[in-house]
Formats: C-alpha cells, sequence, structure tokens
C-alpha cells in the first residue's frame, strides 16, 4: 500500500512548507492584512528586519553570509495577493477559508479554486532564501507587494527610499526554462450603462442562457491561445435573438475580474409565447455548432437554455439594443503581434465582465495590454470609441508602464549563465505580454538591474490553475546559484 504524497514533503522541502503555510492564510486582493500579520510574525520568530509602509508593502531584510558583505545587494520580489475564482458549484469564502493544495500527478492544484500559486511560490521562495542557513548571498531585501492582481497599488505607492538594492529578481513569472527582460504596460477601461426598470409586458415566458466549462486564464498570458470568452459566445446568441425575436432582456452577468478571461456568463431574458419553440430550438444548433467550432480549444464548453422564474423587470428595447450591439462589436483577444520579439503578442484587449452593479447601473469592465504605450492608448481609445458609439460613459485607469527590454543587463547575463552551468542548455530570454511590477519598479528606482524567472504555472487566475512540481526544484537551484554569484559592489 503506498502512502499518500504530502505537499510539505516535496522537494525542495522548505519552499513546499511556506507553500503550504501560504496556503492557509486568505489573500484577497485589498485584504492582505492576514498575510502581512503572518510575515510579520514569520519576522520576529527569525529575529529578521521587518518593515511596512502606508500601502501596506512589507520588507524584510537579511545581512550577507560572512565573507559576502562586499556584494551588491539583491532585492527579491513577488506580491501578497492572489486571484481569487472558484467554480460555481464550489463553497468557498476567499476571505475566511483556507487553500485546499492537493498533488496531482506531476501538478499542485487546489480543489475547485485558484491554487494561489501566483505569486504564493514567489513568497514561499523569498521565506526559503530568508531561512536557509546554507545559502551564500550579499545582502538581500525580500519585498512584498500588495493589491497587484486588481491595481498594482503597492507598486504604484511604493515610496523612493523604501528599498535600497541594486539588483531585483522579480518571482512572479510562469515558465521554467524562460527569463524574462521585459513586460507589457496595461491600462482598464470601464462602461456605465443607465438603466431604467419596465414593467413585465404580458405575452412573453422567461428564459435563462447559461454558458460554462470554459478554460479561461490569465488575459496576458493565455491571450493568444485561442480561449474562448463566455461573454462573446452569450452576446452571439442574445444579439441574433434581438434581432430576429425582439427578446426583452432581463439581467445579464459575465466574468468577475480584469485580468482573467472570462469562463462563465448568463443572461435572463423574455421571449413572446409564439417565438418560444422556435427560439430554442435556433439555440440547441447554435450550441452544437459553436461546440464544433471551439472543440480544439474549449473542449468543455457547456451551453443551457432552460425556463426561469419571472424577473422583477425588463430593460427598454432602446438600452437592450445599445448594450447588446456594443458586446458584440467591442474588441477581444489579440489585436498585434510584435515584430521586435517574433512570437510574443504586442497589444491585446479582454472583454472581462458584465455586472448590475447599484440600482439603474450595468457595468462593463474591460483591460488593455501593450508593450508599446502608443499601441496601449490606442486600443483603450478603440475600445472607449466603441461604447461611446453605444450611449455609455467611458472611464479609465491611471494604467501602468511596461519594462522595456535590456538585453545587456548584467544580471540577466548571470543568470542565463548559471541556468546553462545548472541545467546543460540555453534559456530562451523573453519579454511577456502579462504586466509585472518590474515597470514601476523602474519607475522609482531606474538604476536597478532586473530580471524575473519562476516555476512553470498553467491557467492561473482560474480554477484549474496549476503549478509544476519538477519545475519548483530547478527554480529553487537557479535562485541560489544566482545569489551566490552576485558581483561584488565597485
Amino acid at each position: 500500500m503506498t502512502m499518500e504524497r504530502k505537499i510539505s514533503q516535496l522537494s525542495p522541502e522548505r519552499i513546499w512548507k511556506n507553500f503550504e503555510a501560504i496556503c492557509q492564510v486568505p489573500r484577497p486582493s485589498k485584504k492582505e492584512e492576514k498575510m502581512i500579520a503572518f510575515l510579520e510574525r514569520f519576522s520576529q520568530e527569525n529575529q529578521f528586519d521587518f518593515k511596512k509602509d502606508e500601502a501596506g508593502n512589507v520588507l524584510i531584510s537579511k545581512p550577507a553570509t560572512p565573507g559576502y558583505e562586499n556584494r551588491k545587494k539583491v532585492v527579491l520580489q513577488s506580491h501578497l495577493d492572489m486571484v481569487c475564482e472558484k467554480d460555481n458549484h464550489v463553497v468557498h469564502n476567499f476571505d475566511t477559508d483556507p487553500i485546499k493544495p492537493t498533488i496531482d500527478g506531476e501538478w499542485v492544484r487546489a480543489e475547485g479554486t485558484t491554487l494561489g500559486a501566483d505569486c504564493g511560490i514567489g513568497i514561499a521562495a523569498e521565506m526559503a532564501v530568508l531561512t536557509d542557513p546554507s545559502i551564500k548571498h550579499g545582502p538581500i531585501e525580500c519585498i512584498f507587494t500588495v493589491d497587484e492582481e486588481t491595481g498594482l497599488t503597492g507598486a504604484f505607492s511604493l515610496k523612493k527610499g523604501f528599498i535600497s538594492g541594486d539588483i531585483l529578481i522579480n518571482l512572479d513569472s510562469e515558465d521554467e526554462g524562460e527569463l524574462f527582460i521585459g513586460c507589457a504596460g496595461g491600462i482598464d477601461t470601464i462602461a456605465r450603462f443607465n438603466y431604467k426598470e419596465c414593467e413585465i409586458p404580458s405575452g412573453y415566458f422567461p428564459l435563462e442562457i447559461k454558458v460554462s466549462g470554459l478554460l479561461g486564464g490569465h488575459s496576458g498570458d493565455d491571450i493568444h491561445k485561442g480561449r474562448a470568452n463566455a461573454i462573446k459566445l452569450l452576446i452571439r446568441f442574445l444579439w441574433k435573438a434581438f434581432h430576429d425575436y425582439g427578446i426583452k432582456l432581463c439581467h445579464i452577468d459575465g466574468g468577475n475580474l480584469h485580468n482573467a478571461i472570462p469562463r462563465e456568463a448568463k443572461a435572463v431574458f423574455l421571449i413572446k409565447n409564439f417565438y418560444k419553440e422556435n427560439l430554442v430550438a435556433n439555440f440547441n444548433v447554435y450550441a452544437h455548432e459553436l461546440k464544433e467550432e471551439i472543440s480544439l480549444t474549449e473542449p468543455n464548453l457547456k451551453m443551457e437554455i432552460s425556463s426561469t422564474d419571472m424577473p422583477a423587470f425588463t430593460l427598454d428595447d432602446k438600452l437592450t439594443e445599445r448594450l447588446i450591439n456594443t458586446l458584440y462589436i467591442c474588441p477581444h483577444g489579440v489585436q498585434a503581434m510584435s515584430f521586435r520579439m517574433p512570437g510574443l503578442v504586442e497589444t491585446s484587449t479582454n472583454l472581462a465582465s458584465v455586472k448590475f452593479r447599484e440600482k439603474g447601473i450595468i457595468e462593463v469592465s474591460t483591460s488593455q495590454r501593450s508593450d508599446q504605450e502608443s499601441c496601449k492608448k490606442d486600443i483603450a481609445s478603440v475600445v472607449e470609441t466603441a461604447f461611446i458609439m453605444g450611449g455609455a460613459t467611458v472611464s479609465h485607469s491611471e494604467g501602468y508602464p511596461g519594462w522595456t527590454p535590456n538585453p545587456k543587463s548584467k544580471i540577466l547575463g548571470i543568470t542565463a549563465q548559471q541556468y546553462e552551468k545548472l541545467f546543460g542548455n540555453k534559456p530562451i530570454i523573453r519579454s511577456i505580454h502579462a504586466g509585472l511590477e518590474c515597470g514601476l519598479f523602474l519607475k522609482k528606482y531606474p538604476t536597478l538591474d532586473m530580471v524575473s524567472f519562476g516555476p512553470t504555472l498553467r491557467d492561473v487566475h482560474s480554477p484549474n490553475e496549476r503549478i509544476n512540481i519538477e519545475t519548483v526544484d530547478k527554480f529553487w537551484k537557479l535562485l541560489v546559484a544566482v545569489l551566490e554569484n552576485i558581483p561584488e559592489m565597485l
């Protein structure tokens, strides 16, 4: 009889024990208080210097190993918060409940929720560096930022002088064997439609449509993989149903987070009794055709139509037409590939969510990314124009800058050299379409020399998020080797 492996027994044990402990601490974006307290206790127990800024960013410092005092100071960086997504049938309160990691073959995943390896494994690695007496290194600062996933608030709020290192190693990457030296900048575009509640007309029947089972994923890392957007699939049918049958929209809901591709969406609408059977038949044809159309990228797509309770109100026809038309034409997906770095997405946009907010408001959230600042602004303006033409009011987030690649980076050279020495092959050096906090760090500390690397994660920002066990060991060995080979100060 074989014993079931435990997370804490995986190699390297120091990282996995830390990660298991981190999973017990709730840490939604903007609610990182428990995680901050966890790190403060950790610092006190190990007698490390601990400080926290007004935003909640945490810095833990460790002096150099004897004989390494003259090495350049290294900043290790990860973020405290995690994306909180779960399957609809799963009962889980991210504010109070621990994540339940489980071993699934070569991977670690969670039970029906996001795992939080983004960026929990980075936190675990920093804690391991701080407590491992066998590592030889110069002076180290470990910084843990808040609210990376929903606004980069921690990095935005960072004050000059909070860190003092010369080199920054970001531990928020998701592809082992790849070293990242650049990232896209991003901005959010939010549209708001005003509505009035209309009385339910006679002679109509209520129906509900649900789209589920999609892979979803990170709106930066996964945007080029052809994954379907649940809102787009829903609207594609509603648009035809409105123009063919004059349906009356009552409610629509889809997606959750600005940086996640929507996995699920649903709508409640009214159809004249006379047209009900025809519409249901047309929906079944649409669902069948759609499953064939996207079977290679979305094998688990589920499309459902059913009767439902009569809603309290319906939206007026003019708003319904404007909303459906606008969502139908709103761009989503890759807009341009990079000529500077072949294979990299240059510009993209994500139709992220549609929600009824306070009474009288329907809010649509989108996010745009590009490694070219002008292209980022351009695609945000395209999305804005689509919503303005639909009669919505539009606003933008402050946005965040990209990280311009520096192929001559010294820390890149050291990291690439150590990777090849350890594993016998050269790493891939590239930029990433996802947003990293490095661009904001560079804005505050323009002399920083930076690189980003990590183990292999897949389907982050979705309940299918998982981390490859073998690559965590390689990630750790590379981090240790790099720290041991940091050059001396001039």
